[in-house]
């Protein structure tokens, strides 16, 4: 006997609930990062004229820091309004894998822009020169306003990986403009110019730190790998402790996009009406979905072997002996 089964099925209620909580947020995400995207172009401009006219290293590393906002907001911004489109015959999953794509590429540009603002003031701190600290105090306030509107805005959705990449780095362009007024006022009261260029070579080493955080996730995700908040052993001996489950086998979980987990697998049942089958199912789907909340699974049943029968496969995981 070889029956495979779906869950979508036995939890379409909870099914539906999840992607509605999920469009939701996505179009009240999508016109935030509209607007963002323009109220970052318009600091970028400042940030790079204040940092020509001022002779600011700190302004201008800023200025690209910020710069690199753009590409990710258009990006995030893009990605989040294909995740909202339906599946299709030949995308049956839809699109979120946009928005983990989106993160992918973000985080290497992140990455490329802080070793360039690394080099850029190391540069400067061997050969420091005056700088106009009122004009970084005004610029620096006008960033840390933008910056931080921007990170409260996105704040409620930072649980998906596409709108954490741009929360977190526009928290990090807040922290950023901090560092840097608080420069601005050390510098105008002592005089200490190389502080302008090691705050430019701290900038750059805080966005090389985040992006790499974010390209090891977001590659993670991409190579199907296992939702990091979720413990193989766990979920097969929960698997296990399902009544009229004797084996499971053949276990994938891996994430299709934001917080949409799946999982698929093959579990040993003994001899039984397909009415009693679908009870299991259902409590299997009910069982993932609310411990380790994987809403899309697919279960594929098999026919319990006698004690007797020989049968090579890779180390089943059993019940525990009663």
């Amino acid at each position: 006997m070889h029956t495979e089964a779906h869950s979508g099925s036995t939890q379409a209620p909870d099914h539906r609930s999840h992607h509605h909580h999920d469009h939701g947020l996505g179009r009240g995400a999508t016109s935030i990062l509209g607007l963002s995207v323009l109220a970052t172009l318009l600091l970028v401009v400042a940030e790079l004229a204040a940092g020509y006219a001022g002779h600011s290293i700190a302004l201008t590393s800023d200025a690209i820091h910020n710069l690199t906002d753009v590409p990710t907001l258009v990006i995030s911004w893009l990605a989040m309004r294909w995740a909202l489109r339906p599946p299709t015959h030949e995308k049956t999953y839809g699109y979120h894998r946009a928005g983990i794509l989106a993160a992918f590429v973000n985080a290497l540009v992140l990455a490329l822009a802080a070793l360039f603002l690394i080099v850029q003031s190391f540069a400067r701190l061997r050969h420091p020169v005056e700088v106009h600290t009122n004009l970084m105090i005004w610029i620096s306030l006008l960033a840390l306003g933008i910056n931080g509107g921007i990170t409260l805005a996105v704040h409620r959705g930072r649980r998906d990986l596409n709108v954490r990449t741009v929360w977190l780095h526009n928290l990090g362009d807040a922290l950023s403009n901090i560092a840097i007024l608080a420069g601005a006022f050390v510098i105008h009261w002592t005089g200490a110019r190389w502080l302008d260029p090691l705050l430019g070579m701290g900038i750059g080493a805080m966005v090389l730190w985040s992006g790499a955080g974010i390209l090891r996730q977001s590659a993670h995700i991409l190579l199907e790998g296992l939702p990091r908040d979720i413990v193989l052993e766990q979920v097969v001996r929960a698997l296990l402790g399902i009544e009229g489950v004797q084996e499971v086998h053949d276990v994938h979980i891996w994430t299709i996009g934001g917080d949409l987990h799946a999982l698929s697998c093959h579990a040993r049942i003994p001899d039984m009406h397909l009415e009693d089958s679908d009870k299991i199912l259902a409590q299997i789907a009910e069982m993932l979905a609310r411990d380790f909340h994987i809403t899309h699974t697919t279960v594929q049943f098999e026919r319990a072997l006698p004690p007797d029968a020989s049968l090579y496969m890779p180390a089943p995981l059993r019940p525990p002996s009663r």
